[in-house]
């Protein structure tokens, strides 16, 4: 930014400089020897639950993870595996990258292995939290009389409400991915999308009415780890105006927030103004259909019908 012409925003009659955003990025691999310094206070009490099996050399358990995040076990030039080993006396084997496998704690005393496995699951789950959300729980709204509506809702905002700050066609979502979310997922690996699919079963054998339903799926995902806890109970929603799609169609929420290699992304945004929209559509019939059943959808796709592609579902009917 130059000094002595920096850019100036104008907000309700009042001149506003822009002080420029240092973008901020994340180095996993350089961060994991500090981490580790960090958590190991809070994993000292060791979980009992874990299986662990007797062997000729002592005591044996292994851990199931997605390849992409062994390199958070290993840490910088082997660091965190050998400060683990010594610390917990215990051997870590761990496959190859891009290997798919399981990781194995051997050990002389019972104690020792459940202590590395505790660590290296408090490790696991963090650096799961630092990657970006692959796929999502997801009704489809694809039926023709809702995107017939939408485009509707879309053509009678415009005529009313075009006047309005930052009110244009680019930030209405596409008709053929409407949806309504139950829950944000990262699924690391073919094994966790079929993991997914198998919890989802057991949740339709078991729960009927719709809110039980998604609540019930939510808390289920929450307990394995493949969604990140934020809230108590599902707000179902859909969305249909977000100003990402104004530069990017294929934007998707709030929840562009970090490249795969965990580097952070600033996106700037322009507002628009929605109060004439609330008050004048918020009642608007967007129609009626059946929600026969809920997809795993992978985000950035498209599948031959323009909606997101399905990896698996579950069917109600």
């Amino acid at each position: 930014m130059e000094v002595l012409r920096p850019q100036l925003i104008r907000i309700g009659g009042r001149i506003y400089r822009k002080n420029p955003i240092q973008e901020q990025t994340y180095q996993h691999d350089e961060e994991d020897e500090d981490f580790y310094q960090g958590f190991t206070e809070c994993a000292e009490e060791p979980c009992d639950g874990y299986e662990v099996v007797q062997t000729q050399q002592g005591f044996q358990c292994t851990v199931k993870a997605p390849s992409l995040l062994y390199k958070h076990i290993v840490g910088k030039r082997g660091d965190t595996r050998k400060k683990l080993e010594v610390e917990t006396k215990t051997s870590i084997s761990i496959p190859k990258p891009g290997q798919e496998g399981e990781i194995v704690i051997s050990g002389q005393h019972r104690s020792g292995v459940i202590s590395a496995r505790t660590r290296i699951d408090v490790l696991l789950l963090t650096f799961r939290r630092k990657q970006p959300f692959t796929h999502f729980l997801a009704f489809f709204l694809n039926e023709v009389e809702v995107q017939e509506r939408f485009l509707k809702f879309q053509e009678e905002v415009l005529e009313k409400c075009s006047m309005d700050h930052g009110v244009d066609s680019t930030i209405f979502q596409n008709p053929k991915k409407l949806h309504l979310t139950i829950g944000m997922l990262v699924l690391l690996s073919e094994q966790e999308i079929q993991q997914t699919c198998e919890m989802l079963q057991q949740c339709k054998e078991e729960f009927i009415e719709l809110q039980e339903l998604v609540d019930r799926v939510l808390e289920r995902f929450q307990a394995s780890g493949l969604i990140v806890k934020e809230w108590n109970s599902v707000k179902l929603h859909a969305t249909v105006m977000n100003t990402l799609f104004r530069k990017d169609p294929n934007a998707e929420g709030r929840y562009n927030l970090y490249t795969a290699d965990g580097k952070y992304i600033f996106k700037e945004r322009e507002s628009f103004d929605g109060r004439n929209i609330l008050k004048l559509f918020e009642n608007f019939y967007f129609g009626t259909l059946k929600l026969n059943s809920i997809h795993i959808s992978q985000r950035f796709t498209v599948d031959s019908f323009g909606n997101y592609a399905s990896c698996g579902q579950i069917d109600f009917s």
